[in-house]
């Protein structure tokens, strides 16, 4: 409930909470030095899907600074809990950079636009105009990545490749949107190898289509997730989205 006490966190929760936060951070420099990248052009993005508010307020205590959610209704449950066990503690860090990774939902566009600072799943035309209207309405501009459909699973979401210029054109001509770049969510494998290809043909897609759409030169290219976020990094990934790497088996808790 939003009203409740903080939560109380115990040292050993701390401790590791910061362990793996630090692990995870160095692999991410790993990666960058072994592509010939400066780790600092690689933001990290923790997953805090159906993570316990006790987890996620140790890890943004240990110094993580961008959530990910996946789900609006869970994001509105959870933020406003997280930020009044944040002040409760006193922590004085930087504000949090919220991120919308999940499907979204046009019937939430508003609470989405109210709760995020960013979102990274827009996928098809149809969202594009009335999302630019919420944004408007808020007084703000927002940043927006074109979700790309990568291999055949109809279960994920993502905008086939042939639409995406179009998709991409469209966010770029609204005022109240700024093009931020490209998500995508690969096929999954067991061997991180096995993905780099999807990687490495984003990129080169959205050079590609940089050449006809300046917004996208350069842009964000949000790819890798717990499993092969190395991967992603060396193939040019600047945003990497990690859950369970970061905060461990993901429980039941809203």
């Amino acid at each position: 409930m939003i009203g409740s006490a903080p939560p109380a966190i115990d040292e050993e929760l701390r401790r590791d909470a910061a362990t793996r936060l630090a692990a995870v951070r160095a692999r991410i420099e790993s990666a960058a030095r072994r592509a010939g990248r400066d780790p600092a052009t690689v933001t990290l993005v923790g997953v805090a899907k159906r993570q316990s508010l006790e987890r996620i307020v140790a890890t943004v205590g240990a110094g993580l600074h961008v959530l990910g959610e996946n789900f609006v209704q869970e994001a509105r449950a959870m933020r406003p809990r997280l930020e009044a066990a944040l002040a409760e503690e006193g922590r004085s860090t930087p504000p949090l950079h919220w991120r919308m990774v999940g499907r979204l939902q046009r019937n939430k566009l508003a609470l989405a636009v109210a709760l995020f600072d960013a979102i990274e799943s827009v996928d098809r035309l149809e969202l594009v105009a009335p999302l630019a209207t919420q944004a408007a309405k808020a007084g703000r501009v927002l940043e927006v990545l074109v979700q790309v459909h990568l291999g055949d699973e109809p279960q994920k979401g993502g905008c086939p490749f042939d639409g995406v210029p179009a998709l991409a054109r469209a966010i770029a001509a609204e005022p109240a949107l700024r093009l931020g770049g490209l998500m995508a969510v690969p096929p999954t494998a067991e061997d991180p190898e096995s993905v780099r290809p999807w990687f490495r043909q984003l990129r080169e897609a959205r050079d590609a289509w940089a050449a006809e759409l300046p917004a996208l030169t350069g842009s964000a290219l949000s790819m890798g997730m717990s499993n092969d976020f190395e991967v992603a990094i060396e193939e040019g990934a600047t945003l990497v989205r990690v859950g369970t790497a970061l905060f461990g088996p993901r429980t039941s808790a809203p």
